[in-house]
């Protein structure tokens, strides 16, 4: 969009072009303007071989989008980085949906020896089993990390959250299994 802008080209129909071509509607044959955008390119000496290029992109990633997800890692990263505790807390109360807690909240080889258990079913795991073994792993870094949860309490465990307490986590009361629908319904 910028180039045609140099070129000379109107803005809005610089950006109604590569859009345009950014979402594969040229190349699809589904653009009706594409023959006057054409047009108007080679009045403002585009060369022939962009305006080819333009008829061959059948998708392209938005810049914005590619900048909003490079941002939000160096975001995760720096919590991970700075307040792991409070990573990983959050990551198990909005991601975790498959938390085990009686394989996840008992050290790390308890963790280890379940993921060699998914391992061994290679293609055969089912979606529920990624899901337990990618939060798996995340436990797993926890532990290595020096970090530790304590147990299930009554009292203290939030009935859906993970909390920060004593320097480890404590798990919610839906981390146990068989409590899980009841405590996301708001039963408990």
């Amino acid at each position: 969009m910028t180039y045609l802008i140099k070129k000379g080209l109107n803005p809005d129909h610089a950006f109604k072009i590569m859009e345009a071509v950014r979402k594969g509607k040229v190349a699809k044959g589904a653009e009706p303007k594409w023959e006057e955008y054409v047009e108007e390119m080679r009045e403002h000496d585009v060369p022939e071989w962009y305006i080819e290029s333009c008829k061959k992109i059948k998708y392209m990633f938005p810049k914005a989008h590619a900048v909003a997800y490079v941002t939000m890692a160096f975001r995760i990263a720096w919590f991970k980085v700075y307040y792991p505790l409070a990573y990983y807390a959050t990551y198990f109360s909005i991601r975790a949906d498959d938390f085990d807690s009686e394989i996840m909240i008992n050290g790390k080889e308890k963790v280890k020896q379940k993921m060699k258990e998914l391992e061994a079913l290679g293609n055969n795991m089912s979606v529920k089993e990624k899901g337990t073994y990618t939060i798996l792993e995340i436990v797993l870094e926890m532990y290595e990390r020096g970090f530790k949860f304590l147990p299930i309490d009554l009292y203290k465990s939030h009935s859906t959250k993970f909390l920060i307490e004593d320097g480890a986590i404590r798990p919610p009361l839906s981390s146990i299994p068989g409590l899980r629908r009841s405590c996301s319904r708001g039963y408990i």
